[in-house]
């Protein structure tokens, strides 16, 4: 069956409809000029962007989700791109289970991968709640980037890296200028996965975290409970702007287009 273009052009018209209708709306409920959330809304104000911007709980909880998302992006790449590269170049006894293991966090519910790790947290006696949501974050995380890394590793053509030590390259060398350029858009794909899953965490938070370490997803949650007006559409944009801002920056930092990232 041949599927015409213009079909194939409006079904993916429909498909990235569906996709960013839910996002408009929250954008356009924090330009509305009333005390309460309506759409379509009514009037035009920044006010409620000003009113964010100035809080201090506002800036308390970001920088918490910002030094988080950030601490467990790192460590997700440092053990996502060591674990894909041994999972994909590497044959050996338990490796089924190892993978298993690493994915589980997509299959197994977060709340109860939470609560399982404040039972184990509170059983060991540890009282550093940003390690035990660093930790978690990291565990939800890891697939993401060992997926995206897995992926792109598969592609390489492994008569290019043959090709290098035979010209001399040692492993290093190897890696960096043959291996590198090629993973490339997986590891930009698996860093914006991991910071945004990361950032936008509230099933793990909910469970590790306290008055001190509380996450940004944690405070909109109380900010619903207390009032319920535009500034709560205000956060949730700004979320979302920083999200795609982000990708736009790890493309002028890795030389990935954002189609490749995508892809």
């Amino acid at each position: 069956m041949i599927v015409r273009p213009s079909l194939l052009s409006i079904v993916t018209v429909l498909i990235l409809g569906l996709i960013i209708a839910p996002l408009i709306v929250p954008v356009m409920m924090s330009i509305s000029d009333t005390p309460y959330m309506t759409f379509p809304p009514v009037g035009f104000t920044l006010d409620w962007y000003v009113k964010v911007l100035s809080d201090t709980e506002v800036h308390t909880s970001l920088i918490v989700s910002l030094n988080l998302a950030v601490t467990a992006t790192v460590g997700a790449l440092l053990l996502g791109l060591s674990c894909a590269m041994g999972l994909v170049r590497y044959r050996f006894p338990g490796r089924n289970l190892i993978l298993g293991l690493v994915i589980s966090p997509l299959i197994v519910p977060l709340l109860v991968t939470g609560l399982a790790l404040l039972q184990f947290f509170s059983q060991m006696g540890s009282r550093w709640t940003f390690a035990h949501l660093a930790i978690g974050h990291i565990l939800i995380c890891l697939p993401y980037v060992v997926r995206m890394v897995s992926a792109s590793l598969l592609l390489i053509n492994p008569d290019l890296e043959n090709a290098a030590r035979v010209m001399g390259a040692n492993p290093w060398q190897t890696f960096w200028r043959v291996v590198w350029p090629q993973i490339k858009p997986g590891v930009a794909s698996g860093t914006v996965f991991a910071f945004i899953v990361s950032f936008d965490d509230f099933p793990i938070s909910m469970w590790l975290s306290d008055a001190t370490q509380f996450p940004l997803p944690l405070f909109l949650q109380t900010a619903i409970s207390r009032y319920f007006d535009p500034s709560i559409a205000a956060i949730s944009t700004l979320m979302i702007i920083f999200a795609i801002f982000l990708i736009m920056v790890l493309e002028l930092l890795l030389g990935v287009r954002v189609r490749k990232i995508a892809g």
